[in-house]
C-alpha cells in the first residue's frame, strides 16, 4: 500500500456515478453557491455602506459573513468542478490546503459566535457599560482573536494530519478533505499522534458552548426582569437571530460527528457533511435578515440608490 510520501492526490467521493445525475448536482450546487455569495455579500455591502450599521453587533456580522463566504468557498467550488469534469482527483497540496482553510474558517467562526453571546449579554444585562466594555478597540481585538484562535487551531490540526503515514490507499469517503476521513487512511500505529490535539480542541469548544449557554441563562434571566413587554420583545429579537445561527451550526455538526456508527453508510455521510458544511453559510444571512429591521432599511437603501443610479 502507498504511503504518505507516494501520493501525490487523492480521491473525493462522488456524488453519483451517472452523467446526467453529475450534472444536476453541479446544478443544484452552483445555485446555492451563488445563493450563499449573493447573501453574504448583501450583508457585508450594507454594514460597509450604512453608518448606521457601524455598531458592535454589525462589526460581528460582517466578519461572520467573511467567514461564511470563505467556508462555503473551500469545499463547493472543487466539488462544482468534479461533477462537471467527471473527475474526483485533489492534489495532496489542494487537500491539505482545503483542511487548512476548512478548520481556520469553521473553528473561527465558532469562536465568533461566542465573541457575539458577549455582545449580547452586554447590550441587554450591562447596557450602561456596552460603550465601554465593547469599544471599537475592543470589537477589534475580539474579532482579531476569533480570527487569530482559529488560524492556530487549523495549522496545528494540518501540520499533525498530514505529517501522519498513510498505509490505507488515497481515497477519502467524503466530498471535501476532511480530517477524520484522511485519518482513516492512516497506519494504525500512527493514529494516535493526532488524538490528544483533537481531545484538547473538543474541550476547547465546549467550553465555548459553555460560555455561550451561560450568557443566554443570564440574557433570560434580564429579560425576564423587565417591566415592558415592547422591552422583552426588542431583545427578544436582538438575540433570535444569534441562536439560530448558533443551533443550526452546532446541531449539523453533531449530527455529522456524533450519529452512532450503527446508522452511518457512505450516502448518508456523504448528505450530513453536506448539511452541516453548506447549510449554515448559505442560510446565515437569510436568519440574520429576516426580523431584522435595521439591516432590512439599509438594505433598502442601498438598493433604493442603486435604482436611481440606473434608471
Amino acid at each position: 500500500m502507498p504511503n504518505s510520501s507516494s501520493v501525490s492526490e487523492f480521491l473525493l467521493l462522488a456524488f453519483a456515478d451517472t452523467r446526467e445525475l453529475q450534472l444536476l448536482h453541479f446544478g443544484l450546487f452552483l445555485g446555492i453557491y451563488l445563493a450563499a455569495l449573493l447573501g453574504n455579500g448583501i450583508i457585508l455591502t450594507a454594514v460597509a455602506c450604512d453608518h448606521r450599521l457601524h455598531t458592535p453587533m454589525y462589526f460581528f456580522l460582517l466578519n461572520l459573513a467573511l467567514l461564511d463566504l470563505g467556508s462555503i468557498s473551500t469545499t463547493l467550488p472543487k466539488a462544482m468542478a468534479n461533477s462537471l469534469w467527471d473527475t474526483r482527483a485533489i492534489s495532496y497540496q489542494g487537500c491539505a490546503a482545503q483542511v487548512l482553510f476548512l478548520v481556520f474558517l469553521v473553528g473561527a467562526e465558532y469562536c465568533l459566535l461566542t465573541v457575539m453571546a458577549y455582545d449580547r449579554y452586554v447590550a441587554i444585562c450591562k447596557p450602561l457599560h456596552y460603550g465601554s466594555l465593547l469599544s471599537s478597540r475592543a470589537c477589534v481585538k475580539m474579532a482579531a482573536a476569533a480570527w487569530g484562535s482559529g488560524f492556530l487551531n487549523a495549522v496545528l490540526h494540518t501540520a499533525n494530519t498530514f505529517s501522519v503515514p498513510l498505509c490505507q490507499g488515497n481515497a477519502v469517503d467524503q466530498f471535501f478533505c476532511e480530517i477524520p476521513h484522511i485519518l482513516k487512511l492512516s497506519c494504525s500505529h500512527a493514529y494516535l499522534r493526532v488524538v490528544f490535539l483533537l481531545i484538547v480542541s473538543l474541550c476547547l469548544a465546549f467550553a465555548c458552548f459553555v460560555f455561550i449557554a451561560f450568557s443566554y441563562v443570564q440574557i433570560f434571566r434580564a429579560v425576564l426582569r423587565m417591566p415592558s413587554e415592547q422591552g422583552q420583545h426588542k431583545a427578544f429579537s436582538m438575540c433570535l437571530p444569534h441562536l439560530a445561527v448558533i443551533s443550526l451550526t452546532v446541531s449539523t455538526a453533531m449530527v455529522a460527528y456524533l450519529k452512532p456508527p450503527s446508522i452511518s453508510s457512505l450516502s448518508l455521510d456523504l448528505m450530513v457533511s453536506f448539511l452541516y458544511s453548506v447549510l449554515p453559510p448559505t442560510v446565515n444571512p437569510l436568519i440574520y435578515s429576516m426580523r431584522n429591521k435595521e439591516l432590512k432599511d439599509a438594505l433598502w437603501k442601498l438598493f433604493g440608490h442603486l435604482l436611481l443610479q440606473h434608471p
